[in-house]
């Protein structure tokens, strides 16, 4: 029986044909929309289970928790990060949490994402471990919504991406970066945004190049230079890098590849000096689309600090000799200040390289060396542990995914590959720069989306198309089949490790697969 579209369907029901075929084709329509929908409704439903059972537990600050949650819930009250007083976290723990000082704190990240923090804990109270990680939670549901809605995009498969959804929506890091209350979950959520943002650009403007191409009339120019997704790419990414500033990398690689996308795609219309027109015509064009919105909504999440006088280095401008003189005395002094703060904050980052128990060398990121225990409580007997340790199935195959999509954007160009690795490469080749910095495995959670990208494509290669032999149809299915319940069956040996569930000693060490995990 061949399967008509549903407009197709109901026009036949209308008429006269043979009720028996038609109650059939209705039934298979009915089966086909339920799954449609119904999967990646389940999916996300998985997703909110895995984030949300326990999330009050451990009910104290855990990990770098002690930093993000006591300056989200001073920038609620104060507008700006204000200051604790020694040994708050024991104070804080008990229900203490109006004991900060109005005296500034020097912080180290820009302060949108412990806005979102900040907020839920007004919605829920501060003393509840739940108001200050709601946020985190929601940014993880609905990454994994979004990372859906990408796949379907790339991919054009409802099957592949209710896949990228299910394996986001099980992974041990994206669980637990979506339970603890830090910052790089938000990272994640705005870099996606922006990365959906560009993919929306590519369609719209080689619809903008075709149109043109078909009328062949006038300048080709304004036809196709305004780019209304590269502003929504710039506020996201903008937004990305107000959470911490490697969002910054997101901006700036996936602005270059979409030069390159321009320049391939005007070399194929036969535009004339369509690689000079793309850096020296488009390039600015590009830039002022993208750089001025990317820096107003930066500029926007720090309207607490400026509108107010008691944030860190806000008065800066106004001691004696510190004011610029020259070419550059006329920026207001709240400008002034507010950059002295920025290089102090840069100066910071580049020579943090204080040893850390848990720090792991960004060349180990990708073979999940060294994992960040967030948090431990135990004795010889047992104990409860929290460990961003990524479900190894899913990580190790989609770094072996990454690896093989490098080769086939080298052998075959396909323009699909090459943006889930531009946005790979965005989240991670910059870390590379910084070998001798104190960083975490947990960082990974910016990139990680596109590693799930890349094994979703690689999936869909093993699955084959409809033009396949039925054989390799079959053992394709049965290969992805047999992945995905291995690595449902992982999360699920991981479980307890990723929420706190204490554990006998000899049950906690079976989850420590590589003597790095300990």
């Amino acid at each position: 029986m061949t399967t008509r579209a549903p407009r197709e369907f109901d026009a036949v029901v209308a008429g006269a044909g043979t009720r028996i075929d038609d109650w059939w084709l209705r039934q298979s329509l009915a089966i086909h929309r339920l799954a449609h929908w119904g999967a990646p409704a389940l999916v996300v439903v998985i997703a909110a289970i895995t984030r949300l059972v326990g999330l009050g537990h451990p009910a104290s600050l855990v990990f770098d928790e002690t930093f993000y949650v006591k300056d989200a819930w001073t920038l609620f009250n104060l507008g700006y990060e204000g200051s604790w007083p020694a040994e708050a976290d024991t104070q804080f723990n008990a229900g203490a949490t109006d004991i900060f000082t109005t005296d500034p704190a020097f912080v180290v990240h820009p302060p949108l994402g412990k806005w979102f923090i900040g907020l839920g804990m007004g919605w829920l109270g501060p003393d509840n471990p739940v108001g200050w990680r709601i946020a985190t939670v929601l940014a993880g549901i609905l990454a994994v919504v979004l990372l859906m809605v990408v796949a379907k995009m790339l991919f054009r498969s409802a099957l592949l991406a209710t896949i990228a959804g299910l394996l986001f929506a099980i992974d041990g890091n994206a669980i637990v970066m979506s339970r603890v209350a830090l910052l790089d979950n938000f990272v994640m959520l705005f870099a996606l945004l922006g990365f959906i943002a560009i993919l929306n650009d590519r369609g719209w403007s080689q619809k903008r190049l075709d149109l043109w191409l078909a009328r062949k009339n006038g300048d080709w120019g304004p036809a196709i230079w305004w780019r209304p997704w590269l502003i929504a790419a710039g506020v996201a990414f903008g937004a990305a890098t107000a959470v911490k500033w490697n969002g910054l990398y997101f901006l700036a690689a996936l602005a270059v590849y979409t030069l390159a996308v321009d320049a391939m795609a005007r070399r194929r219309a036969g535009i004339p000096f369509w690689l000079s027109g793309t850096i020296f015509k488009q390039g600015p064009v590009s830039f002022l689309l993208t750089v001025p919105a990317a820096v107003v909504t930066y500029l926007v999440t720090w309207i607490g600090w400026f509108v107010t006088s008691g944030g860190y280095s806000r008065q800066w401008a106004e001691g004696t000799g510190n004011a610029w003189t020259g070419l550059l005395s006329w920026v207001p002094l709240s400008l002034q200040s507010f950059w002295h703060f920025e290089v102090s904050v840069y100066n910071y980052h580049v020579g943090e390289s204080r040893p850390h128990p848990y720090q792991a060398n960004p060349l180990t990121w990708l073979f999940l060396i060294r994992p960040t225990s967030m948090y431990y409580q135990g004795d010889d007997t047992g104990g409860e542990s929290i460990s961003g340790i990524a479900n190894p199935i899913i990580w190790w195959a989609a770094t072996a995914a990454a690896l093989y999509l490098v080769y086939r954007l080298i052998r075959f160009r396909e323009w699909r590959v090459g943006l889930i690795l531009a946005g790979l490469g965005a989240g991670y080749l910059p870390w590379l720069m910084y070998l001798n910095r104190t960083v975490f495995q947990f960082y990974t959670i910016a990139f990680e989306p596109y590693l799930i990208l890349a094994l979703t494509a690689v999936i869909g290669i093993v699955l084959g198309s409809s033009g396949d032999p039925g054989w390799r149809r079959l053992s394709g299915i049965r290969i992805v089949v047999i992945f995905l319940a291995v690595a449902i069956a992982v999360s699920v040996f991981f479980w307890p490790i990723w929420t706190g569930l204490r554990l006998d000693y000899a049950w906690l060490a079976a989850h420590w697969w590589l003597p790095t995990w300990r």
